[in-house]
């Protein structure tokens, strides 16, 4: 399912993984013990349903015959309807755990046809984990009403390996400059999100901001050129530094060699490097949309204002994103805490974890309980 196949190959890859889910759930048997089928989502180490798949299946190993419980994935809806109705038909409870939707915004094919896809999983599931309100909101909006037990629950990281530096450590680095970090996957059409940071920054340092700005994670090559250019222009080549592509294990190393995250992805559902840069006590400057003013509440985040929409990606003003870069380095010890606090007690994997186990063990056991009965 590499993003290197030529798409008509892809299509007919996909059409064919589609196919074989279907035949896996027309299998008759069903085991009697709570065993769990992914839907034809794979496990990784990179992208979030992979990642997610691989941290449930440590705890509810895969099957694909003798299946009692679907766990179904919005990003990967690989279950036709023949095969969603075939489950509602033998009684298969159905698990969906639901992120974003697509909208013109940010979705250049046929987003209406894509979400009529994902919308099959959402009304035909037993019980769906939305993984913010938003996320909830926007399902309502371009999926349709759903009835059926539906609850918000954040995504999780292990907060034991995630985590922050000690008061000794920050002590150590007291006298240097604050370091604002911006991570992921930049593609061309996520250049908008590098472009207005960079130049936040920019206008930050001019109103006498003395910080750094460094840009973690893979970058295309157009984005990449692009990047340095801005950098040059602007003269910030002493202050902004391109790390470059990491690991995921590297990915702790990375949150804690800075002191404050930047999040200008426009209705970003749930982001993972959020909750991970949280949970290694980074405050969050964020773009005021999507399901990020859920994660970094309080003094754990700074919000930007930002237009409203799903008609294309909206940015903070310079001279909001400027304000905010010097208004958040303020008062930095006391929301590392609130930052590491927020992650402990909201995006604690074990906690994570033990709401799956609640929910598949009463869908297994046929009660079906709304989310304040839990």
């Amino acid at each position: 399912m590499s993003s290197s196949i030529d798409p008509l190959r892809k299509r007919f890859l996909r059409a064919g993984w589609r196919c074989l889910q279907t035949l896996i759930a027309l299998f008759p048997r069903k085991s009697k013990a709570l065993v769990i089928w992914y839907g034809g989502a794979f496990a990784g180490d990179v992208g979030g349903p992979l990642v997610k798949v691989k941290r449930l299946q440590k705890y509810f190993p895969e099957t694909r015959v003798g299946y009692s419980v679907v766990y179904a994935l919005s990003n990967t809806p690989y279950l036709s309807s023949l095969a969603l109705t075939v489950l509602r038909w033998r009684r298969v409870p159905i698990v969906l755990n639901q992120n974003g939707v697509y909208y013109g915004g940010w979705f250049d094919g046929d987003w209406r046809a894509k979400n009529r896809e994902m919308a099959r999983a959402w009304h035909a599931a037993e019980y769906v984990f939305c993984q913010s309100e938003f996320c909830r909101e926007c399902a309502h909006r371009f999926l349709g009403k759903r009835s059926g037990p539906t609850e918000i629950l954040f995504n999780a990281v292990d907060i034991d390996h995630f985590s922050p530096l000690s008061e000794t450590e920050h002590l150590i680095r007291a006298e240097r400059r604050p370091v604002f970090l911006l991570t992921g996957k930049i593609d061309d059409h996520m250049f908008y999100r590098v472009d207005a940071t960079v130049r936040g920054f920019h206008r930050a340092c001019s109103r006498g901001l003395d910080a750094e700005l460094r840009l973690s994670g893979w970058m295309s090559p157009n984005v990449k050129d692009m990047t340095n250019d801005l950098i040059t222009d602007l003269g910030l080549a002493d202050r902004v530094i391109i790390t470059g592509p990491y690991r995921q294990e590297e990915a702790p190393e990375i949150y804690r060699a800075a002191d404050i995250y930047i999040m200008l992805k426009h209705n970003d559902p749930c982001p993972n490097t959020v909750i991970e840069a949280l949970s290694c006590g980074l405050p969050v400057l964020f773009s005021n949309s999507g399901g990020v003013p859920e994660l970094a509440i309080g003094m754990a985040g700074r919000a930007l204002p930002v237009s409203e929409g799903f008609d294309k990606n909206h940015v903070p003003t310079m001279e909001h994103i400027a304000e905010g870069m010097i208004d958040i380095v303020r008062d930095l010890p006391e929301r590392r805490k609130a930052a590491r606090k927020r992650a402990e007690d909201a995006f604690d994997l074990r906690k994570w974890i033990e709401r799956h186990k609640i929910v598949f063990h009463s869908l297994h056991g046929a009660t079906v309980k709304e989310p304040s009965q839990l």
